[in-house]
């Protein structure tokens, strides 16, 4: 409840529209929350934050009672319903409405009950947060996942070796070693084959987010060696490491995170496999006119 008119003056800040990331971060801004409420994880989901997965069942209430809408994948838009402040028990008890009628739908019952948990964070998985991190449902990640921490150090470095090239990067190069600073490898960019540049690359197969000194350190190790940076990881990145890869002035670092990895991965077709379901239809019309 707490959340939800920040989040719509977010959106309003931001012009109307934004990214789930920017949304968070303008209502971190908003709020004016200390780091360690920001970075706490969330118990059941070990690549989202709690503040994450809340503002995910936020989004989901404020899009189901018609304040906001998401056009596209990843971006969230304020409704003209959503340009002024709700009241949250409003919007909870209209969206608990449609759990029960959607719930009496299924079960062809006059009045099922839907308990005041069945609309909570603690019950399940937000919309959004279901397709925006996994479309497809959330097992493979959780089987992928656990593989690539399974995996050996040089192999998680080939591994993303094989992800830049299959990526349109060339002369993609392992080359970590102890005492580089942290820097596992190197390749070439290109863009429109026209404009290239050197970008250093780091693999870490971690578990717990990854720091804002480690994004310095990694910084300082490529400084007058690459224009770029990339810091590839398992897990994800603290709100300090994200401010700290686009500081002003320095060189940029880019970052993937575990679930970006593992979309690429997915997309790439590196390692995860994709089935499609082929559905087969008989033309009654056809075999009556033959």
């Amino acid at each position: 409840e707490s959340l939800m008119n920040p989040t719509l003056r977010a959106l309003a800040d931001l012009g109307g529209s934004g990214t789930i990331g920017e949304i968070a971060n303008r209502v971190i801004a908003i709020l004016d929350l200390p780091s360690d409420v920001v970075e706490e994880r969330h118990r059941g989901r070990s690549n989202t934050t709690e503040l994450e997965y809340r503002l995910g069942w936020t989004r989901t209430h404020l899009r189901r009672y018609g304040a906001i809408d998401n056009p596209n994948r990843g971006v969230w838009a304020l409704t003209a319903k959503g340009r002024s402040p709700v009241d949250p028990q409003s919007v909870i008890d209209e969206v608990r409405q449609q759990y029960r009628k959607n719930a009496a739908d299924a079960d062809g019952a006059p009045d099922a009950a839907v308990s005041a948990d069945a609309v909570s964070p603690d019950a399940a998985a937000p919309d959004d947060v279901l397709t925006d991190a996994a479309d497809d449902g959330e097992e493979w990640r959780s089987q992928l996942l656990a593989t690539l921490l399974d995996m050996p150090p040089a192999a998680f470095e080939r591994l993303c070796q094989r992800l830049l090239r299959e990526s349109g990067f060339l002369e993609v190069q392992v080359t970590g070693k102890p005492g580089d600073g942290g820097i596992d490898g190197q390749g070439i960019l290109q863009i429109a084959g026209l404009i290239s540049f050197p970008i250093m690359f780091q693999c870490k197969r971690y578990q717990s987010n990854v720091s804002s000194s480690a994004v310095r350190d990694f910084r300082g190790a490529m400084q007058g060696r690459a224009d770029r940076g990339l810091i590839i990881t398992t897990s994800g990145f603290t709100q300090d490491a994200k401010r700290e890869a686009t500081r002003d002035g320095a060189p940029p670092i880019d970052l993937v995170d575990g679930n970006l990895l593992m979309d690429k991965l997915k997309d790439l077709g590196l390692g995860v496999s994709v089935r499609m379901v082929e559905a087969v239809e008989v033309d009654r019309d056809w075999f009556a006119n033959i």
